[in-house]
């Protein structure tokens, strides 16, 4: 069964009309509600204006989790057919109830570490989607992403890569879309507090617990960015952050110029889908880019697949601003956003 040509009457789906009363408004979370953390929302709202991958880096309680859950308030707003994919999904696995109506809130999936490779990718008796399926059109939020294992996060290769997932099971093949937003949180090292004095953790501790996370997962994650704990006058600043609203609008702004961009290129609607030859046609760098970008390679040593998720998202910076060409700032920005690069070869360094 391939989920993409069913009819829309499948499941507890009836017609369009019925379907206008409208099922899970917005929720309650609002970036408004996070004090500091400029520096990270900024990296967020380039995630999310590109479609791009994140991993957030920090000490527990710093607030991985609380952004996590406000990203899916800031993506841009689902349309028609999203929803009708995303409501199909949801009745398929039983997760609506009768006369629930139309799904027009992006998903937001947080699976636990202990999850089944049949829970996470899909599986079961009937071949059932799975949570990648589930969190399609939305994010699928992995917290403590070290203590998943290495089987399960090899397990996402596949559908990170290809936006969807087949089941083979004696009674048939499934096909289930799963284009979800990828987004992780872990601590820097097994006791959580690295840098800082606190942390007792070796060297040696610390790269093996980061070295749980594969070289192929990691190069998925377009953005990799550090988590500061905020201090005790910022967290006690009665003043609200910025809304998601107002985010909402950099990202749909953003995403405006992908659709025009990508409207004659099938299955492609956002940066982050870039095939090779779209980044060399909309991914053009000066010397000055080049050079920089080029320096920043041969210190971190970047693969070919680093690079072009570097590229794709200096395209998306430039977008957020309306710039027609990636520029000096562009790179930068998105270099600053590779916060494991430079944690990573500090710890080799030391060893």
């Amino acid at each position: 069964m391939d989920l993409s040509k069913q009819n829309e009457n499948d499941g507890d789906i009836t017609d369009k009309g019925e379907m206008l009363s409208i099922a899970n408004q917005e929720n309650d979370f609002d970036f408004a509600d996070v004090k500091g953390q400029e520096e990270l929302i900024e990296a967020i709202v380039l995630g999310a204006a590109g479609g791009h991958n994140i991993l957030m880096l920090g000490e527990p309680g710093c607030g991985k989790t609380m952004i996590a859950q406000r990203i899916p308030t800031i993506l841009p707003r689902m349309s028609e057919k999203e929803s009708l994919e995303v409501t199909k999904i949801q009745s398929i696995s039983g997760h609506l109830e009768a006369g629930t109506g139309l799904v027009t809130c992006r998903p937001f999936r947080s699976p636990h570490h202990n999850v089944s490779l049949n829970a996470l990718i899909g599986g079961g008796s009937y071949a059932q989607p799975g949570e990648v399926s589930l969190a399609h059109n939305g994010v699928l939020f992995l917290d403590e992403l070290a203590e998943f294992s290495k089987r399960t996060l090899d397990a996402l290769r596949q559908p990170m890569e290809d936006k969807r997932v087949t089941i083979s099971r004696v009674n048939g093949t499934n096909s289930y879309p799963a284009n979800f937003m990828f987004v992780a949180a872990m601590n820097p090292c097994p006791c959580g507090y690295y840098p800082s004095k606190r942390c007792k953790c070796t060297d040696y501790e610390i790269i093996h617990y980061r070295g749980k996370i594969s070289g192929p997962i990691l190069e998925r994650i377009d953005i990799q960015k550090s988590v500061a704990q905020v201090d005790y006058f910022e967290l006690n600043n009665k003043k609200d952050g910025v809304s998601s609203a107002v985010l909402r609008e950099r990202v749909e702004r953003a995403r405006k110029i992908q659709q025009e961009r990508f409207k004659d290129a099938e299955g492609i609607s956002c940066n982050a889908q870039m095939t090779t030859s779209m980044i060399q046609k909309y991914c053009k760098l000066d010397e000055e880019c080049t050079e920089i970008l080029k320096k920043a390679s041969e210190k971190y040593g970047y693969s070919a697949r680093v690079i072009h998720k570097l590229l794709r998202l200096a395209r998306t910076a430039a977008d957020l601003d309306g710039a027609e060409n990636i520029r000096r700032e562009d790179v930068i920005k998105v270099l600053s956003c590779r916060d494991l690069d430079v944690s990573s070869s500090q710890m080799y360094a030391i060893t």
